[in-house]
């Protein structure tokens, strides 16, 4: 549900008030912890992120051949002027499609790392699935499923050894 902001509403002049950007903090925070936890539980190659992740992805492969989502993400590039053009081009498609498109989420730059602060990038909701739809097509985030079952199974083992 999108709420328009009051005719009167001028951004430049609104407070940055802070309990504001804590609780935008704390959503952005959700959203990426809710996200490791799914494909700590699901394979990234078998999950869908929307309803539609083909069309997304095959615009992404249309509109950024050059991508690699194995590769770490050139913030720089992305955050240039000609990168923020192509990206909100494309991000402009989704707006009537996508709920909170728009909306900031972190992204890890790279699908070999887990989140941390100099591995992640701010991004629109709509690079974010992008990015990660591409990885998840090419198995590219499968290694997070892998890693949590390998420790569950040997957290399994050691309980079994401690209660011999």
């Amino acid at each position: 549900m999108s709420v328009a902001a009051p005719a009167d509403f001028n951004p430049e002049e609104a407070d940055n008030l802070e309990d504001i950007e804590k609780q935008f903090a704390v959503k952005v925070v959700q959203h990426m912890s809710t996200y490791w936890a799914i494909l700590e539980k699901v394979r990234g190659s078998t999950l869908r992120l929307t309803k539609i992740d083909d069309e997304i992805y095959e615009h992404l492969k249309a509109d950024f051949p050059e991508f690699d989502p194995a590769q770490t993400i050139d913030e720089d590039e992305m955050k240039s002027k000609t990168g923020k053009e192509r990206w909100r081009k494309f991000m402009m498609a989704y707006e009537k499609k996508v709920d909170d498109y728009n909306f900031g989420t972190m992204l890890r730059s790279n699908p070999k790392w887990e989140y941390g602060k100099d591995e992640t990038i701010f991004v629109p909701r709509m690079q974010f699935y992008a990015v990660e739809i591409a990885r998840n097509r090419q198995g590219l985030n499968d290694w997070i499923y892998e890693k949590n079952q390998q420790e569950q199974a040997e957290a399994k083992a050691k309980a079994g050894e401690a209660k011999s």
